[in-house]
């Protein structure tokens, strides 16, 4: 009895221990590392696996964390201490960010597109739109199905009556989980970082209004708004994109108007003088109306030119969250809409309601500052600011100030060629021995020669055309040669940088290859009627530098600053244009406010994307007026209504606006004339004849 025992402890004991070798050595095997800062963030998490984060759990959460594909602040379950303790673990910071919603993009359900389907036997979106892109006419209309409703974790989406997704912004915490399931991205996040940031792209529902706008304004909502007499709202939408309203409401040239559906029946909408309507009505009631802001990060950024351009740069900068300083030369803001506009166009009243409008957002201004006299790009990321963004103007702008015959420098070791050439010719010209002339003809080649005879060792004429194309002939060009000037064709000057005043290197590519050629230059003349447009931001931390690219510490005001100054990116009309003066650049004062304003937002994305380290590149679907999209060339059903006139002042008055403002019963009127487009879709006239069912809404 004993023996069986001890045989069968022995047997146990036996096999325990060849299991124990087996899984030793299947865990040697078999091993999976765990990165224990994944193991951290996951114990920092709240294990709440509620899955706002769009991930399946914490767990996956922590590995994407980790990874970088979400944010230290991505779970929606933590408060901001977690976020803070995450971003300790992983070595980072948190950037102040407001939340994402929710916001669907189609105007129409599916019940009312033509030609009408049903969708007999299919109950989600992603299965109909493998069917001929869902059975539709429209290829980014709303499905219908509801799938995103379904998908949302938290009951934040519902299905309205018009078959069309209704979000309700209390509950929903911008997890993206609805933005992932819809197959046609009508439904997408929205913040107001991510609307100042977006450029329109070919798979929203946009308006040929809205697309004509160099601003971008959703004009079909703040139509809408005023046709429901909501007009502080309205004011509120356009303000999304134009810090201008009442000014832009009298003089813009109104390409929006030249592309609006309504002239297929009559006469195109009067949309900007719906747009002054909604502004008039804010400022006679005092009631001031301001955009949505993102939280403030903290961060410095100084403007420099208090026109159109700089103050629209400094008005989205602080809604991103940033606090803009604008540095302006003159004693008033405003630039040439102050000088140049005649006042019964554009009464003085009008134009500071609005520029006051921009100061409300947190903005911050100080006039009779020109750079390169009393202040400087160094200088100003010296105290402290992470960013400075030009905005000086064009010739334009000094001749209104009085500045046409003083040398500006506004720019480091940089001047316009005009200004060069008259120093020459004074025989006061001083240049550094590298010397780089960007564009220009006969003037080139001559300022190229005055160099030469000023001192300067190397001379290089950057032209962006080919040599066939060239504003130098072949014999201008053999004549530089022969004088050790050399001329580089094809090129186009992308960055350039120094340290304090003093400029140290210019960049340019090939505009064919893209490759980027740094040379040295400590002159830099431009032959263009202004300086461009660029972003300085301190350089990044440069072997034996006393203090890298931190700002410099109080008490060593010898420190070295170094500074690169790159580009914003181009409008989505040139977006393939590289280098200065390109395509679509602005070569003297803005055509048109409305442009500037536009120029404005596209500088203040490009500074929130250096500052946040955001790719800056455009989306290749971006809508330029080469895009094919889906569109209609004739309106049916719709039945005429005549477009309201402008008042105007009496003949002979002697002061006061020609132009009076609509009254409100007709700006009522106008806004309802509105057919309320979509990308092929719009309002029947609630007048016209019946046509059919299916003839509602028409594609």
């Amino acid at each position: 009895m004993m023996q069986s025992i001890y045989n069968a402890v022995g047997l146990l004991g036996g096999i325990g221990i060849v299991v124990g070798v087996v899984l030793a050595a299947a865990s040697k095997i078999f091993y999976v590392y765990v990165d224990p800062k994944i193991l951290a963030v996951e114990a920092a998490l709240p294990g709440a696996n509620c899955g706002g984060c769009g991930l399946p759990g914490c767990s996956a959460n922590a590995e994407a964390i980790v990874a970088g594909r979400t944010a230290p602040n991505s779970c929606v379950a933590a408060g901001p201490e977690v976020a803070v303790s995450i971003a300790a673990i992983l070595g980072v910071a948190v950037e102040a960010k407001e939340p994402d919603i929710a916001r669907p993009g189609c105007y129409y359900g599916v019940q009312e597109a033509d030609p009408k389907y049903l969708y007999d036997g299919l109950g989600d979106c992603r299965a109909a739109a493998v069917l001929a892109g869902g059975m539709k006419i429209c290829s980014i209309g709303c499905l219908g199905l509801g799938t995103c409703a379904r998908a949302c974790p938290f009951h934040a989406i519902v299905m309205g009556p018009d078959n069309l997704p209704v979000v309700d912004p209390v509950k929903c915490t911008g997890c993206g989980t609805c933005e992932r399931v819809c197959p046609k991205h009508i439904i997408t996040l929205s913040s107001v970082t991510r609307r100042i940031l977006r450029e329109y792209t070919t798979d929203e529902c946009t308006t040929p209004c809205q697309r004509a706008c160099p601003a971008g304004i959703d004009i079909r909502e703040y139509i809408r708004q005023i046709s429901l007499g909501d007009y502080l709202r309205a004011v509120q939408v356009i303000k999304e994109r134009n810090p201008f309203p009442t000014v832009i409401g009298r003089i813009c040239p109104r390409p929006c108007e030249t592309e609006c559906r309504r002239q297929y029946v009559d006469e195109p909408v009067a949309i900007n003088f719906l747009k002054r309507f909604a502004a008039d009505y804010e400022r006679e009631r005092g009631q001031r109306v301001l955009p949505f802001k993102a939280p403030e990060t903290g961060r410095r950024v100084a403007v420099v030119g208090g026109g159109v351009e700089g103050l629209s740069t400094a008005f989205f900068t602080a809604r991103l969250g940033h606090a803009a300083v604008v540095y302006e030369a003159g004693d008033r803001l405003g630039g040439l809409l102050r000088s140049a506009i005649a006042r019964n166009r554009l009464p003085l009243e009008v134009l500071d309601w609005d520029i006051q409008g921009i100061l409300d957002m947190g903005v911050e201004a100080r006039t009779g500052q020109v750079l390169g006299h009393n202040l400087g790009v160094a200088q100003l990321l010296r105290e402290g600011y992470e960013a400075v963004f030009l905005a000086s103007g064009g010739w334009d702008s000094r001749l209104a100030r009085g500045g046409e015959t003083r040398v500006e420098k506004t720019l480091p070791g940089s001047a316009l060629l005009i200004d060069f050439l008259r120093s020459a010719r004074q025989g006061s010209a001083v240049v550094g021995p590298e010397v780089v002339i960007v564009g220009g003809g006969r003037l080139a080649a001559e300022a190229a020669t005055q160099c030469r005879r000023a001192g300067a060792a190397s001379v290089t004429v950057l032209l962006r055309e080919p040599p066939a194309t060239a504003p130098l002939c072949a014999e201008a060009v053999k004549a530089l040669d022969s004088e050790g000037v050399r001329v580089i064709f094809n090129a186009g000057v992308i960055r350039i940088a120094g340290e304090d005043d003093r400029l140290s290197a210019v960049t340019y590519v090939d505009l064919d290859a893209r490759v980027p050629v740094e040379m040295p230059a400590q002159t830099l003349l431009l032959a263009a009627g202004r300086f461009p447009e660029m972003i300085f931001v301190p350089a990044p931390a440069v072997a034996g530098s006393r203090e890298g690219d931190a700002p410099v510490p109080p008490g060593a005001p010898d420190g070295v600053r170094r500074w690169v100054g790159v580009l914003p990116y181009k409008p989505a009309t040139h977006a393939e244009a590289a280098g200065l003066y390109s395509s679509g650049d602005q070569l003297t004062d803005f055509s048109g406010a409305i442009k500037a304003i536009g120029a404005g937002r596209r500088a203040a994305a490009s500074v929130h994307q250096l500052l946040v380290g955001i790719d800056p590149g455009l989306p290749a679907t971006v809508v330029t007026p080469a895009s094919e999209i889906q569109n209609v060339y004739a309106v049916e059903n719709v039945a005429p209504e005549p477009r309201q006139l402008m008042p105007l002042a009496p003949a002979g008055a002697v002061q006061g606006e020609v132009e009076l403002g609509f009254a409100e019963d007709a700006a009522r009127r106008e806004a309802a004339r509105c057919l309320q487009c979509g990308l092929i879709c719009y309002e029947r006239h609630p007048g016209a004849p019946a046509a059919g069912e299916d003839l509602r809404r028409r594609a």
